[in-house]
């Protein structure tokens, strides 16, 4: 294998990948990029075991082979290289890099030593636009459960059904969900369990243009998002294995109270509350009363904070306590200046909403 590179196109490369290699492996090959020359591309795969990321870039080659090299000691090199261009040469399990006037031997190890990628040809590809699995993603994946015991809720939940995307996620205390509008080829419907670690990598990769092909076997999914012609990404995931719970028993058929509220005015509220909260008392009450809403927080330890903001509401004076965290999330993700909220009482779920197809459940907090 021998090929030139731009030093920048090989560090973004580099720095797509890097992300899933585990510094605790005790297989020397994991800790490895694996780097495959052919045509007028350079692709780099790493992989976990669980999830495997490879990026496809463009590299002058002059002759064709693939390698693995440790990715932490190749990213430093490129980084710091003096040269806007890095030329490689394998031979004898060593990689000679050359850039500006340093020049390094890394050692390496064969590329059969790496796990091979699932292969998914023959099964069912679904395509949507990039722009729209990435809006749902930052809709949804904040809400995702990070307690292993509830090992289902590690991940977001995906049905493709009746020409939709749906997706869901829940700690068990809040949960968000989001639908699009997507071409399924057949009609048979389709549910999967994503785990946290490839939907964190898939949007850190997913861009504003260009459409994203998904696979999908009984336990592995791929995502594959083509840039300029030949280049581009594919991240490859095992699934969660498991039944996800019946998630619309959670969201409520009706609420009694339905208020418009400005976005912006009720996150800055809130963070503004959340200040006088604290680890033992860390819940923000909202009072609605007629054509006002009122925010207090008190920790006997830290002190109280009351602030008042002016909405429409007519009904009766209700007072309900959210963690204020829970109820801040959804409004960093939402691009929309007003949000609907549907409330019944202090016992009953809040709801909130927007005028797209997304939905936030938010349990409240029993005060005193």
């Amino acid at each position: 294998m021998k090929l030139t590179i731009g030093q920048e196109e090989f560090v973004s490369g580099l720095l797509s990948v890097q992300n899933v290699v585990s510094s605790r492996t005790t297989l020397p090959i994991l800790s490895n990029v694996l780097l495959s020359a052919a045509g007028n591309r350079l692709t780099l795969t790493a992989t976990d075991l669980d999830v495997t990321i490879s990026k496809t870039v463009e590299a002058k080659v002059e002759s064709e082979g693939s390698f693995t090299i440790p990715v932490k000691k190749l990213l430093s090199i490129a980084r710091e290289v003096g040269g806007s261009l890095i030329e490689m040469e394998v031979s004898n399990n060593q990689c000679s890099i050359k850039s500006g006037s340093s020049a390094y031997r890394v050692n390496g190890l064969p590329a059969e030593e790496f796990p091979p990628i699932p292969d998914f040809s023959g099964h069912t590809t679904i395509k949507m636009p990039q722009d729209k699995l990435k809006t749902m993603l930052r809709r949804t994946s904040f809400a995702v459960s990070t307690d292993e015991n509830r090992y289902v809720l590690n991940g977001l939940y995906l049905s493709f059904k009746e020409n939709k995307l749906t997706m869901v996620a829940t700690d068990g205390r809040r949960l968000a969900l989001a639908e699009e509008e997507v071409e399924l080829p057949g009609d048979s419907p389709v549910e999967l369990i994503v785990p946290t670690k490839a939907i964190q990598e898939l949007s850190r990769q997913l861009g504003e243009e260009g459409n994203i092909e998904i696979q999908i076997t009984e336990n592995q999914v791929s995502f594959g998002l083509e840039e300029k012609q030949g280049t581009g990404s594919l991240i490859v995931s095992k699934l969660v294995e498991g039944a996800y719970p019946n998630y619309k028993q959670v969201i409520p058929a009706e609420s009694k109270y339905r208020v418009t509220l400005d976005k912006e005015e009720l996150f800055h509220a809130l963070r503004r509350a959340e200040i006088m909260t604290s680890e033992k008392a860390n819940s923000v009450k909202l009072t609605f009363s007629e054509n006002n809403l009122t925010f207090t927080a008190n920790s006997p330890e830290v002190g109280e904070c009351r602030e008042t903001m002016a909405i429409k509401y007519g009904g009766e004076e209700t007072s309900i306590a959210f963690n204020p965290e829970f109820f801040i999330d959804p409004l960093k993700v939402l691009e929309e200046e007003e949000v609907h909220f549907e409330f019944t009482d202090q016992l009953s779920p809040g709801v909130v909403k927007v005028n797209h197809p997304f939905i936030y459940v938010i349990m409240p907090m029993r005060t005193s």
